[in-house]
């Protein structure tokens, strides 16, 4: 079990505060389309205004590949947030991050204030965790905090780095979340534990299957990576997606599952197409068939009626399930069926129930779901690394309690 001190182990109280946010969130013409992480960061943030410290917020935004792009300025976050909040964040416009403008602001704060740094990704060193960056920001702050799940995966300056030169290094709210749901549930889950993995392909989702395998009760598969397994079980996929090269490897966890006593559950029956929709959310044409009589100039686009009736009735009976990736095209209203009909049983069941990021989340988000699901992950390839059993460096550098 992880235990990491949080942001109510540690006393503030007019102490400089550097907190890693993850606002890595969409912009089209300077204005924020999706504001979910910004809202997610507050809780955090509140509570060290709170407390009496200075807050000290640094982020990455895309990737401006270590040069100033303006487009990639915090500048409208700082805007956002301090509507948000109800107070003034003051935006540090530095190139270099940390700067004349950065280092003004941080020695004119009264307790309770709030800044905000220029993109940590405006540096080239951020991304390779370089020495002298990582003490650049240490000099602003006393205490540092991580709440950025996103790229906790990662080791960079203002996760990682950073922690090197400040003695105290807590998580905030986000990351006590996630290291709560996604590390430790996982690790010493409620049972019956389903775990559901869908998305296109098998080779992003490897180590992750193995993993699952051996913690879970069933594991369901679904999406564009179901179709590698149906070949390895000897079935006819016609020309829906497939990895040729890791076949062999769905075998194996054919083989494993069988041998640990597990449920291995694979789509009972497809919805195929004769083409990919184009563009995606265009109208399509669809037939169901079973799954092992898809036809050769078809291919599989989601999950059928068969399968969504078997795979809801796994969920129905689990005390814990973990959800990641999509059961089929779910861009597609047509295609998005099978994925529709899964959030819907895990929104039902009275399971603790945990989305893990990236296309699963904003699938349960589009559905309307969102709230009925104990916890929606905030990072992509985090919550994949963290399925996987892998240590997390974000994680790993905070002080433990």
């Amino acid at each position: 079990m992880l235990n990491k001190k949080s942001v109510d182990d540690i006393n503030v109280k007019g102490k400089k505060v550097l907190v890693r946010c993850d606002f890595n969130v969409p912009l089209k013409d300077g204005k924020i389309t999706d504001e979910n992480r910004l809202v997610a960061a507050l809780p955090t943030i509140k509570k060290l205004i709170a407390d009496g410290g200075k807050v000290i917020l640094c982020s990455h935004l895309g990737k401006p590949k270590g040069e100033p792009k303006p487009e990639l300025s915090l500048a409208p976050v700082a805007q956002r947030l301090t509507e948000l909040l109800g107070q003034e964040v003051k935006f540090a416009a530095d190139d270099n991050v940390v700067g004349p403008n950065a280092e003004a602001a941080v020695a004119a704060m009264k307790d309770g204030d709030v800044i905000l740094l220029q993109n940590t990704r405006y540096r080239v060193e951020e991304t390779k965790n370089g020495e002298a960056f990582s003490k650049e920001l240490a000099s602003l702050a006393d205490v540092f905090v991580n709440d950025a799940f996103g790229t906790a995966h990662r080791a960079h300056c203002s996760n990682v780095g950073v922690t090197e030169y400040i003695d105290t290094c807590a998580v905030g709210y986000l990351m006590q979340k996630e290291i709560d749901f996604l590390g430790n549930a996982v690790d010493n889950p409620v049972r019956p534990f389903v775990a559901i993995l869908g998305g296109a392909k098998v080779a992003d989702k490897l180590n992750v299957i193995s993993n699952l395998l051996e913690k879970c009760d069933t594991l369901i598969i679904g999406g564009g990576m179901a179709y590698t397994f149906l070949k390895a079980k000897g079935y006819e996929v016609g020309q829906s997606l497939l990895d040729e090269t890791k076949i062999d490897y769905c075998k194996d966890m054919i083989a494993k599952a069988e041998s640990l006593g597990k449920k291995l559950l694979l789509p009972v029956d497809t919805v195929v197409t004769s083409e990919f929709p184009n563009p995606i959310d265009a109208e399509i044409a669809t037939e169901v068939v079973d799954s092992d009589k898809i036809p050769a100039d078809k291919m599989g686009m989601d999950i059928g009626p068969k399968t969504i009736a078997l795979y809801s009735q796994a969920v129905k009976d689990a005390k814990t399930v973990v959800w990641n990736g999509p059961m089929g095209v779910f861009e597609n209203p047509i295609l998005a069926k099978g994925t529709k009909a899964v959030a819907a049983a895990l929104a039902e069941t009275d399971a603790t129930t945990i989305i893990g990021g990236g296309d699963s989340a904003a699938a349960v988000n589009q559905l309307g779901y969102g709230d009925k699901m104990s916890h929606i992950s905030t990072g992509g390839g985090a919550s994949l690394e963290f399925l996987e059993g892998k240590e997390l460096p974000g994680v790993a550098a905070a002080d433990d309690k």
